[in-house]
C-alpha cells in the first residue's frame, strides 16, 4: 500500500476577497497560516504515512503552506520540489478580476462555463515575464487555459516525478491549488467530463488517497 496526500493551499488574499488568482501570486491570509498549521498536524497524526517527497508549485501561497504543514508535520527534513506545472490553471484576462464582477461583465453561464468546464478557456492574458520562470520555454507558458489543458501539463510532471516513486512504495505529498488540483483528481478518480463541474476542493482539508501496488484505489479520505 501507498499513499498519495493532496491539499489545497490556505486561504490566500485572493480568496479572502473573491477573485481570480491563477497564476497572480499572493500571500496566505493569516486565517490560511492557521489552516495550513492545522493541516500538518493532522498529517502528523496519520501513523502510516511517511512521505519521503513534497511537491508543490512556485505561487508564494502554495509554498507557504507547504513550508507550515511540513513544520507541523514534522517533515521539514524532506526534499521539496517546486514546478511551474503544479501552478494553479491560468485564468487569462480573469486574473485578478472580482468573481462577481466577471459575472456582471459576461454573464452567469458564461463565468460557469469558463470556470467549471473542462475545456472552456477563458480569454488570453499577457505573455508573464517573470524571473521564476527564466529558465522556462516562454512558448509552453500559457495565456489562459481551459482544466484540460492544465491536466496535461501537470500530468507530465506527475507521472514522472510522483508515481514513479509511489511505484516505489514511496508515499508522496503534493501542494498545490484548487483547480490544478481539480485536474488531477479527475485523472486519479477517472471522472466524467461534466461530472467535473461539481468537484470542489477545499483550503487546507487533506485529500488522503491509498493505493495497491498498482496504483488503484483502495480508499480515499478528507481531513477536516
Amino acid at each position: 500500500m501507498v499513499k498519495l496526500v493532496l491539499l489545497r493551499h490556505g486561504e490566500s488574499i485572493a480568496n479572502f476577497t473573491n477573485t481570480y488568482t491563477g497564476w497572480n501570486d499572493v500571500a496566505l491570509t493569516t486565517k490560511g497560516r492557521e489552516q495550513a498549521k492545522a493541516a500538518g498536524q493532522l498529517l502528523k497524526e496519520i501513523a502510516d504515512f511517511n512521505p519521503t517527497h513534497i511537491h508543490t508549485s512556485i505561487l508564494v501561497r502554495a509554498i507557504e503552506t507547504a513550508n507550515i504543514v511540513a513544520e507541523a508535520a514534522n517533515i521539514l527534513y524532506l526534499p521539496l520540489t517546486k514546478t511551474w506545472r503544479l501552478n494553479e490553471r491560468h485564468y487569462g484576462i480573469l486574473r485578478g478580476v472580482n468573481k462577481d464582477l466577471s459575472r456582471q461583465i459576461y454573464g452567469d453561464k458564461q463565468v460557469l462555463k469558463w470556470r467549471r468546464g473542462f475545456y472552456s478557456i477563458p480569454p488570453a492574458g499577457k505573455t508573464l515575464y517573470d524571473r521564476r520562470y527564466i529558465n522556462c520555454d516562454i512558448r509552453r507558458l500559457p495565456q489562459a487555459e481551459s482544466l484540460y489543458q492544465t491536466q496535461q501539463r501537470l500530468l507530465q510532471y506527475y507521472q514522472t516525478a510522483i508515481v514513479s516513486k509511489m511505484l516505489k512504495g514511496e508515499d508522496q505529498l503534493v501542494v498545490a491549488h484548487g483547480s490544478s488540483l481539480r485536474a488531477l483528481i479527475k485523472k486519479i478518480e477517472q471522472i466524467d467530463d461534466n461530472e467535473i463541474v461539481k468537484l470542489e476542493v477545499a483550503n487546507a482539508e487533506p485529500i488522503i488517497y491509498t493505493f495497491d501496488d498498482y496504483l488503484h484505489i483502495c480508499d480515499k479520505q478528507i481531513l477536516n
